[in-house]
């Protein structure tokens, strides 16, 4: 008796099948490390262009892809609220100090000529002080928004100045030179302030020179 078609198998034995091969069809050997590839798009790719890091503030593609930007009614109202901060106090101390000094000045009727009654050093002197209040406290709102974003102003009317690339503050030094760029605005006839009406970020001269934007809070 012979089993299947092996002419060499005359002890009637069925014949041997070759032992399997542990961990694989066919006789392989199992993928090293014992466990297959994952399937190919099973696990989400990061997000590109710095969706979550740097340049989240900045344009993709020409365009702003940060938070809402800051329309130019808002602008308008933080600066003269800033403006009043800053002239209220040193106002009061200019018209104190020019009534002294001008009460203090009388004329000689008979030389014509002016004279003193001695109040008016103290005038001039509470004069310059007005002078210096509105200095410190213009130097003040700008230290706030370089360090938080918000002059007075702009926090009463939830807006921030930030840098346009990355979203942060500005600091104390930009925030200066940002202000003195704004003469830049007033030439000629306020155009510059005037620019955020119509431009696509809504940026002044100054905010396009120093990379800055102005974002609601």
């Amino acid at each position: 008796m012979t089993y299947g078609n092996d002419p060499y198998n005359q002890g009637g034995y069925p014949p041997q099948q070759p032992p399997q091969q542990p961990g694989g069809q066919g006789g392989y050997p199992p993928p090293q490390g014992g466990y297959p590839p994952p399937p190919q798009g099973s696990y989400p790719s990061p997000p590109q262009g710095g969706q979550y890091g740097p340049g989240a503030y900045g344009p993709p593609s020409g365009g702003y892809g940060g938070p809402e930007l800051a329309h130019w009614g808002l602008r308008v109202g933080s600066y003269l609220i800033d403006a009043l901060i800053v002239g209220i106090p040193s106002g009061i101390l200019y018209m104190i100090g020019g009534s002294m000094t001008a009460s203090s000045l009388q004329v000689d009727p008979d030389t014509g000529q002016l004279t003193s009654t001695g109040g008016s050093g103290i005038g001039v002197i509470i004069y310059l002080l007005g002078f210096v209040v509105a200095i410190g406290v213009t130097l003040w709102l700008k230290y706030q928004e370089g360090t938080t974003g918000q002059t007075v102003g702009k926090k009463v009317l939830g807006i921030k100045t930030v840098k346009e690339q990355t979203g942060e503050y500005i600091g104390f030094g930009m925030a200066f030179v940002r202000s003195l760029c704004h003469i830049i605005d007033g030439l000629p006839c306020y155009i510059g302030f005037l620019w955020p009406l119509w431009d696509a970020k809504r940026q002044t001269f100054a905010d396009k020179i120093v990379g800055t934007v102005v974002v609601r809070a």
